[in-house]
């Protein structure tokens, strides 16, 4: 039985939107609400793009990773593997677990949303740490160097803490259009759209610090 091929055209505009979505965030969740095989295997290739840098970007805020170099006796090339492998991995259980918990989120507060349809809200949603990896990064990289894998590096100053924190914004920014992007494909208010997504995230946080304290086996 032949297979139905994705029209390039739909491909190329899924590419586009994952752009739009910083500037002009509502058309492309409102295009998100098409659950159609084609729209959706259209916008898988973005999609998965999205959340494997923005997995990159997600790991990249995490203390732990500012103190590379004082840790491990590591050089460039192993801290660029770890980082990329890390994301990937990060990335790739954020994508399934927190659009499952989504589409749980948004029952539970009276909507109905497929996995699916979560999952791809939140891919778009997270362009704002993709952008915070390429364009925040290149510039700490560039002014810092391996100082920013170091624990009181050259970039514990102003100029440091100010980038960082800029980072801490993108993620912000990818939590604000998470939020707007439910909103938009459930048709709901601000408020059961806040819900759904804190319940996806609360929920998620609550199995890892159970897991987290968990007494080790003997």
């Amino acid at each position: 039985m032949a297979t139905a091929e994705v029209a390039p055209d739909s491909q190329r505009a899924w590419w586009l939107r994952a752009l739009l979505v910083l500037q002009a965030p509502r058309p492309v969740f409102v295009a998100l609400r098409d659950e159609s095989p084609e729209a959706a295997d259209a916008r898988s290739e973005p999609a998965t793009a999205l959340v494997f840098l923005a997995g990159i970007g997600a790991v990249l805020l995490a203390p732990a990773f500012g103190h590379l170099f004082d840790d491990y006796a590591l050089d460039s090339l192993d801290v660029l593997v770890i980082v990329v492998f890390a994301g990937s991995l990060y990335g790739f259980f954020s994508y399934w677990i927190l659009g499952w918990t989504l589409s749980l989120g948004v029952r539970t507060v009276g909507g109905e949303a497929p996995a699916r349809r979560c999952r791809h809200v939140l891919a778009f949603a997270v362009a704002p740490l993709v952008l915070s990896l390429l364009a925040v990064w290149p510039l700490r990289l560039a002014l810092y160097g391996s100082d920013v894998f170091r624990y009181g590096g050259s970039d514990a100053g102003t100029g440091g803490q100010i980038l960082r924190w800029l980072s801490v914004a993108f993620a912000a920014w990818s939590f604000v259009l998470l939020v707007y992007g439910i909103r938009t494909v459930q048709r709901c208010g601000w408020l059961r759209a806040l819900g759904a997504t804190g319940f996806a995230i609360g929920l998620v946080g609550l199995v890892l610090a159970l897991w987290a304290f968990l007494p080790a086996g003997k």
